[in-house]
């Protein structure tokens, strides 16, 4: 009998990342059936799922009572959280635990946790305000804390797909990337990530290499690129002027919503010291897709230039 998947966020850019590879997987999808997790099962993404032999359940992650049913009999439970839902670390904290005490209740073997590095310590107390950052490691702690539930970590990199707002056309026709003062043309490094395409890559190489992928962290990039070489590259694609400039902070600040004005700056600052990954190498990760490859910066541009054009 095949085992079990549960899939958290299926009809999100990761969740929904993770379901496509499994299923478009030969050999996981003989081994694997897919639970996805929703709170709207009427949702027509829902049902597209469904309509692929996806089993769609509702469920939240208030409580481990509300979470029992969506891991029930789960072999491997692939979890998001959201910060961005509440935007407060402590309730995407308590979320992580309910599914997390939840799975291992239920006796799951395997949970592949979408986490991110702990900014705080990584900076030495720099860099406080990242809480999108900090409170995914602290769920990443407890998981790992619990007995009898093997851990993969699965760190995606910078969205590719904030980069459609972030790199602005100007009045002059030129295209520009600001980031804070602090980062700098040459020297920040950015591990972007095309989240919908290839999420579901590397969480299934984690199922593939498990329980050897058990315990590691795997970082989810295409590579480090500095500012300069995400807009040289961007410019070349599109057959455009683009530049990075840097804005005083506080001038930084200002043009972002004031509740999440000092993170974001703080998140940009990252990209510089001590690093998104805090200079962890992305050679063992890449090497855990074989011969598939994630998407290139170039790619990405080119296949969602009308967006910018």
């Amino acid at each position: 009998m095949s085992k079990l998947l549960t899939v958290f966020g299926a009809t999100g850019n990761q969740g929904g990342s993770v379901i496509r590879a499994v299923l478009a997987d030969k050999a996981l999808r003989s081994e694997f059936r897919i639970r996805g997790v929703t709170r709207d099962t009427s949702k027509p993404a829902s049902k597209a799922l469904e309509a692929k032999g996806v089993e769609m359940v509702k469920a939240d992650m208030s409580s481990q009572q509300a979470a029992a049913p969506a891991v029930d009999g789960a072999h491997t439970v692939f979890l998001v959280t959201n910060f961005w839902e509440t935007m407060d670390a402590a309730v995407e904290l308590a979320q992580g635990k309910a599914v997390a005490d939840a799975s291992k209740a239920a006796g799951v073997q395997h949970i592949i946790f979408s986490s991110l590095i702990n900014t705080t310590e990584a900076s030495k107390g720099r860099l406080t305000h990242i809480s999108h950052f900090d409170g995914k490691a602290r769920i990443e702690d407890y998981i790992r804390g619990l007995t009898g539930v093997a851990t993969t970590a699965v760190l995606p990199g910078f969205f590719m797909s904030n980069m459609l707002t972030m790199i602005r056309k100007g009045d002059d026709g030129a295209y520009a990337w600001t980031l804070p003062e602090g980062v700098t043309a040459d020297k920040g490094q950015v591990p972007l990530f095309d989240a919908s395409e290839d999420m579901g890559k590397f969480v299934k190489a984690a199922i593939k290499h498990y329980p050897s992928s058990a315990g590691k962290r795997i970082y989810a990039a295409t590579d480090y690129y500095t500012p300069q070489r995400v807009v040289d590259e961007f410019a070349s694609v599109l057959g455009v002027t683009a530049r990075m400039q840097n804005a005083p902070q506080d001038v930084y600040k200002s043009f972002l919503p004031e509740a999440i004005a000092q993170e974001m700056m703080e998140n940009m600052l990252l990209l510089e010291d001590p690093g998104y990954y805090a200079g962890a190498s992305l050679k063992e990760s890449l090497a855990l897709l074989g011969d598939e490859k994630p998407t290139a910066w170039r790619d990405f541009v080119a296949q969602n230039k009308e967006k910018w054009l």
